[in-house]
């Protein structure tokens, strides 16, 4: 039984007319007649009652008519989706984040973004340390990972800049820097205990600029447990700048860093060679955007 079998026959069961059913189809009447009884004979079943003078549908026939009309309805739905899926209309995307993407906002504007795009398309995103998305990427457990950079990673991988700040420094609320009236210069945290986040880029540079070795007490990994061992007055962190704007946390107070800026970057960090078209409609949207600031 094929495809033809099925489209043969659902016209001949609308039309009542072998005439004009074999016309329609673009077949000749023998051959729209040698197509049904093989239909038949694959059913062991008779499908039409057939006289000179009319066609009618047995009661296998009427049964048989759903079937085959729900049939070549699934299958134009399947085709469809295929087609939409080749186009990366549909599909799946998964995508890993570190913390400091949420509190940028880079990562809810790339995905709603996407998401408004391609709705069809399901988005999953989980939070993962900074320094194992290089390789969930490879593994092709994550799509795309909003990291804060450097990250180091293999030469597989690109990235791009999707969001732009600086680091600042987060104290206790009753830290005798807390309430310090200007930006604190970097030799000031010389004897300071430090909680470590997921980029350790910021405190290296402070302490360089410092003169000094950090005291490093924690590293707990996410900004927000980060954020926690400040206040309970475990250490002092240097954390992104973002923070000052999106976090309000009790017992926690932010204050600039003096001297030029140490810049930090939140980026987006994908496969070069990605064969997803689905994947790639999310690469070119983030390739495409201007870093947040």
């Amino acid at each position: 039984m094929e495809l033809r079998h099925l489209r043969s026959f659902i016209v001949v069961a609308e039309t009542l007319h072998f005439g004009q059913s074999a016309e329609r189809i673009g077949v000749s009447p023998p051959t729209l007649t040698a197509q049904i009884q093989e239909l038949e004979r694959a059913l062991q079943a008779r499908l039409f009652n057939r006289t000179k003078r009319s066609v009618a549908l047995t009661p296998a026939g009427e049964a048989f008519l759903a079937e085959a009309r729900a049939t070549l309805e699934q299958l134009d739905r399947a085709v469809h989706v295929g087609r939409r899926a080749g186009r990366g209309q549909v599909g799946r995307v998964e995508i890993g984040y570190v913390g400091s993407a949420v509190f940028s906002g880079a990562l809810q504007d790339q995905v709603r973004r996407f998401r408004t795009q391609w709705p069809d398309v399901m988005v999953n995103t989980n939070e993962f340390p900074n320094e194992k998305l290089p390789t969930l990427i490879e593994e092709g457990r994550v799509d795309v990972a909003f990291i804060r950079s450097p990250v180091a990673h293999p030469p597989s991988l690109a990235s791009h800049i999707v969001a732009r700040d600086r680091f600042c420094v987060a104290l206790s609320v009753d830290h005798p820097l807390a309430m310090h009236a200007g930006k604190i210069r970097p030799a000031a945290l010389a004897e300071e205990s430090f909680v470590v986040p997921e980029q350790v880029l910021g405190l290296q540079e402070v302490a360089r600029r410092g003169a000094f070795t950090p005291a490093v007490v924690s590293t707990p990994g996410t900004l927000v447990a980060v954020l926690a061992q400040v206040a309970l007055g475990v250490g002092v962190a240097i954390v992104p700048s973002v923070l000052i704007k999106s976090v309000k946390l009790p017992d926690v107070v932010f204050n600039e860093l003096a001297g030029p800026i140490i810049h930090s970057e939140v980026a987006a960090l994908y496969r070069k060679h990605e064969r997803s078209q689905t994947v790639r409609h999310l690469i070119d949207q983030v390739v495409a955007s201007a870093p947040r600031r």
